[in-house]
């Protein structure tokens, strides 16, 4: 164990180099895998049990009520709308299409379950112990760390937190998941509503949002914030803005909720528009999405002294270590995006830690993603942050209207913006609106991670034709010398 050298996705560069140089590490590379593979695994080489607690179906939020079955629905959603409005462009006829909505949940529900079941059988591969319930801490103990899951009690030596997060209601409004509902209940809406209304144009507001627009609902989302997406780039929001109210969406900003009532078949929402103005909006369903809460609760925190802020989120250092020792928190429970591939690399990290490996997670290269169409994702810093902290940088922006596949596909629109700084062309960040956003984004993670400069992209031949051609052009854009636009 001691002379293996683990490599996760962000310190591939200097393990791979370790492995390399001469000495006791040499040809001795390991690539990396998902964290609770990784922490059972090597527990169980080290002569340790390794125990998973958790009240839950196995998979946490993502797997089970939020990024695996939205894109389910995503995907279902997508097809239905190109069947209604693609296809006929193409010289293709099918007639009237219709959703089956209890069937498009049946197969979100099927994926859900084929997914969880192979995690089960990743813990029997590995000889991790499942205990199902809710686990607090008691004490601190010579061994380490005593947690009581129900009536049983579990020493150890290191205890990693990763109980995620649940969604945040609003005060005075009641979810019951059926006509009012939190992410949890979108994910289950038996049929298409006439009238959707959102409260929250964030991931999950947007997303499914979304998902019942195109299969044929009136969607009205109500935002609090006066500015559309703040959290990515101004160009970026603009864009995705105008798209989104072209389709359909119906978006207010600036607004303040007020009582929601509910009846037996519809919701009412009383509201503040921008100007000051008394709204109301009445809907057949209600979707709350309004950010989400640390599950903290019930840790018994207190007892054994564990740092937490005033929302609930654990203390950590950059490598996810607590205020006490062997105690470990990553994901959700932390400070940062919630998002799920940020809490994989800390739990990869973590395990290497745990190692006595030198594990490490770039924060500064996690990539965001929205699944919508056009999808929305970025890396890095935005035009906004750059100007704010007084970089001087450079900007090459290119639309995908002059990309010969997006015009093949159907679909041109949006673009891809690339920031370099002004001196020494190092990337600080890629923002991309338009088809395929989610993959195309990681070609500027993996360029950043590397500290490529946009001429190091430019240089790069890209596939023709293809997406990533704009990823290409827009890297020549920052030096001025973009070939096709």
């Amino acid at each position: 164990m001691g002379e293996l050298v683990l490599a996760a996705k962000c310190t591939h560069v200097p393990t791979m180099l370790m492995s390399e140089q001469e000495g006791p590490v040499k040809g001795k590379r390991q690539a990396a895998i998902d964290g609770h593979v990784e922490i059972g695994r090597r527990a169980k080489e080290l002569g340790v049990d390794t125990v998973i607690v958790d009240s839950a179906p196995p998979g946490g939020t993502c797997l089970n009520v939020g990024c695996i079955p939205s894109k389910a629905l995503l995907h279902t959603s997508h097809l239905f709308e190109e069947a209604c409005h693609g296809f006929a462009v193409q010289g293709i006829t099918v007639g009237t299409p219709k959703i089956d909505v209890p069937t498009m949940i049946e197969r979100k529900n099927t994926i859900v379950k084929q997914l969880t079941t192979g995690i089960k059988g990743l813990f029997k591969k590995n000889k991790v112990t499942l205990l199902n319930g809710h686990g607090s801490f008691v004490a601190q103990s010579d061994g380490g760390w005593q947690v009581k899951v129900g009536e049983e009690l579990v020493e150890a030596k290191q205890v990693v937190v990763a109980t995620g997060s649940r969604p945040r209601h609003l005060a005075g409004v009641a979810v019951d998941n059926v006509l009012v509902c939190d992410n949890v209940g979108a994910l289950d809406i038996n049929a298409v509503p006439k009238k959707l209304a959102i409260i929250g144009a964030g991931v999950i507001g947007l997303e499914m949002g979304s998902v019942w627009r195109r299969l044929g609902a009136e969607v009205t989302i109500l935002e609090a914030l006066p500015d559309f997406l703040s959290v990515a780039d101004v160009d970026v929001a603009k864009e995705a803005a105008k798209v989104f109210r072209k389709q359909g969406l119906n978006i207010h900003l600036g607004v303040t909720i007020g009582e929601v009532k509910t009846g037996k078949k519809s919701v009412s929402i009383a509201y503040t528009d921008k100007d000051g103005q008394a709204q109301k909006l009445d809907a057949d369903r209600l979707i709350v999405s309004v950010g989400r809460v640390p599950n903290t609760e019930g840790l018994n925190a207190e007892a054994v002294g564990l740092k937490h802020d005033e929302r609930g989120r654990i203390d950590v250092d950059d490598h996810c270590r607590t205020n006490l020792p062997g105690v470990w928190a990553v994901g959700d429970v932390v400070s940062g995006p919630m998002l799920a591939h940020k809490a994989m690399e800390e739990a990869v990290m973590v395990a290497e830690l745990m190692a006595g490996q030198s594990g490490h997670c770039n924060f500064d290269t996690i990539p965001w993603v929205l699944y919508t169409s056009p999808e929305i994702a970025w890396v890095g810093k935005t035009e906004q942050q750059l100007k704010d902290a007084g970089v001087a940088y450079k900007a090459g922006k290119i639309p995908f209207a002059a990309n010969g596949r997006a015009l093949g596909m159907g679909d041109t629109t949006g673009f891809v913006k690339i920031l370099a700084d002004a001196e020494s062309d190092r990337i600080l960040g890629v923002h991309i609106v338009g088809a395929n956003a989610s993959e195309l984004i990681s070609e500027g993670v993996v360029a950043m991670e590397f500290g490529a400069a946009s001429e190091d992209l430019a240089r790069i031949c890209h596939a023709h034709p293809t997406l990533s051609e704009v990823v290409h052009e827009a890297a020549l854009a920052c030096d001025g010398r973009p070939l096709h636009f």
